[in-house]
């Protein structure tokens, strides 16, 4: 196949965001030669980046904090030629360039032209939708324990939720907290054995079993929190607190592509094994697409995977496969 000639300013991947899985993606194709320009948002943080401890990545027996594993994937993304900027991506749309077809990606530091692009924009927090949640959003609402744990010292502090999420971080809040209540709506956690010991071992941690939280009220802060049994309608009680951390789960930021590649009901991206979308030249990877688990770990290999792919992709494309 006859090597064909691409514009010096077009990319051969652009990469959308910067956790784990964006980062593997920027070490594997910058390592193998490629022009690759990494776009990690502004508005919104990978959420690892405010996880206060990880006990399961390999490698770390003793635990890392996020934050520090992701600046360690940085710095290796970077010294082999990863081109990484801060923007926020706001369209992605068809390009072209002589015969030779990619994508343009709009940010609100300018234009960028890729022959192929690897989403990995992630997850946000989902709301709980309730009453009190927007008017006290910083000023006792918050989803990051990490960030905010420290101005509760001493208070009494409510969390939402039973995951392995929700229950670390109520563990992280009882080095702060006076008291971590946690508001589950069934009669059971979801989160892994060891943490649920480490909860229930915990003497600043109590549970309020099959409720949901209806309001969230106070003054010009959260003063109080109120719940309702799930079996009996009737039943309601209101728990003071000053803070309120919500960890129900997440929601994918794909809105980027809706319209452009197959997403799943619930807005994942749908791809194949080889983190292949349903638009040519489109990969996705880590925890925005459909998959069973979504981890640190997981999310490297979809990246590694997704960055192979691409290599191919993009080989092919310029006349260059082996």
């Amino acid at each position: 196949m006859e090597k064909i000639q691409i514009p010096e300013d077009v990319y051969d991947m652009v990469i959308i965001g910067g956790g784990p899985a964006g980062l593997t993606a920027g070490l594997y194709t910058a390592r193998a030669g490629f022009k690759v320009l990494l776009i990690e948002g502004t508005a919104a943080a990978s959420q690892i980046t405010v996880t206060d401890m990880i006990e399961n990545y390999p490698g770390f027996p003793e635990g890392i904090g996020g934050f520090e594993l992701v600046e360690k994937f940085k710095k290796q993304s970077v010294q082999f030629g990863l081109e990484l900027i801060m923007a926020d991506v706001h369209t992605l749309a068809a390009g072209q360039w002589s015969d030779v077809k990619g994508w343009e990606v709009t940010t609100d530091s300018g234009v960028y032209g890729a022959l192929a692009v690897i989403v990995a924009t992630g997850t946000q927090w989902r709301k709980l939708d309730v009453p009190g949640e927007e008017t006290y959003l910083g000023k006792g609402v918050s989803y990051c324990a990490t960030c905010d744990g420290p101005f509760y010292r001493n208070r009494d502090v409510v969390v939402a939720g039973g995951g392995d999420t929700a229950i670390q971080e109520a563990l992280f809040l009882t080095n702060f907290a006076k008291k971590v209540t946690v508001v589950h709506r069934r009669d059971r956690l979801r989160a892994t054995d060891i943490l649920q010991k480490r909860a229930f071992a915990n003497e600043k941690i109590a549970f309020q079993w099959r409720s949901v939280i209806e309001e969230i009220s106070g003054g010009n802060f959260v003063e109080k929190i109120r719940v309702r049994d799930v079996d009996q309608k009737d039943s309601v009680t209101e728990i003071p607190a000053e803070g309120i951390f919500i960890f129900i789960g997440t929601t994918p930021k794909t809105d980027l592509l809706r319209g452009i590649c197959e997403l799943d009901e619930n807005g994942y991206v749908i791809t194949n094994s080889h983190m292949q979308t349903s638009a040519k030249g489109i990969f996705a990877c880590g925890d925005c697409i459909q998959k069973l688990l979504r981890q640190v770990v997981t999310a490297c290999g979809d990246g590694a995977t997704a960055a192979h792919a691409a290599q191919l992709y993009v080989e092919d494309l310029k006349g260059e496969a082996y």
